[in-house]
């Protein structure tokens, strides 16, 4: 690597100290093993998507003044979050942590529901009332909302870690944890298949 090339990587790391990355984390993940526990803890099920629709879940809700959900989770996950007076992002940097992208404008992100709003209903949030169900999709106390690349957001869809995985490897761990807490908080159930594959990766921490 040139001298340049090196310079430029070290003043890349030192731009973002260690405790903004640690803001920008969703709050309350748990350890590996804290996680492997609650997963055992987890009763398992079958499939079950009767009924579901995603207005069902009523979601980006006024968080505080004009913010709404996305809004918010944008200038905790950001750095350098820049806000209009109608609370939209007119500047930052993002780092998507699925695949390990920065951007520089709001729109290539997308607000990710860590447990899929479809997988919540499977898993037993379709006899919740819709008011709950509004609480779960608007979640800022777990590690349910995060920012991430739009194009990978969408190719993750409504599926499962036993169907889809963060691109990143190294974030199998933190994906794993995040899942498992935010349906244990919530009393949500997982499929066999479910279990096995966060089992898998929370094996990685």
């Amino acid at each position: 690597m040139k001298l340049s090339a090196i310079a430029l990587f070290i003043s890349a790391v030192v731009a973002i100290p260690v405790n903004e990355i640690a803001k920008r984390t969703p709050p309350n993940i748990p350890t590996g093993a804290s996680a492997k526990t609650m997963l055992a803890a987890l009763t398992t099920r079958t499939l079950d998507a009767t009924g579901y629709k995603r207005d069902l879940f009523p979601h980006w809700i006024t968080i505080s003044g004009s913010c709404n959900t996305r809004e918010t989770v944008l200038k905790r996950d950001g750095t350098n979050v820049v806000q209009a007076i109608d609370c939209s992002a007119t500047s930052g940097t993002w780092y998507s942590p699925y695949d390990g992208a920065t951007w520089t404008a709001a729109s290539d992100l997308d607000i990710d529901h860590v447990v899929p709003l479809s997988d919540a209903w499977k898993s037993g949030a379709g006899t919740w009332t819709t008011a709950k169900r509004q609480q779960f999709a608007n979640d800022l106390t777990n590690p349910q909302l995060i920012a991430v690349t739009d194009n990978v957001n969408q190719a993750k869809g409504d599926k499962s870690p036993d169907a889809w995985k963060p691109p990143l490897t190294s974030y199998y761990c933190t994906y794993a944890c995040m899942w498992v807490k935010v349906k244990n908080a919530w009393a949500l159930s997982v499929t066999a298949a479910e279990r096995s594959a966060l089992t898998s990766m929370l094996n990685t921490c």
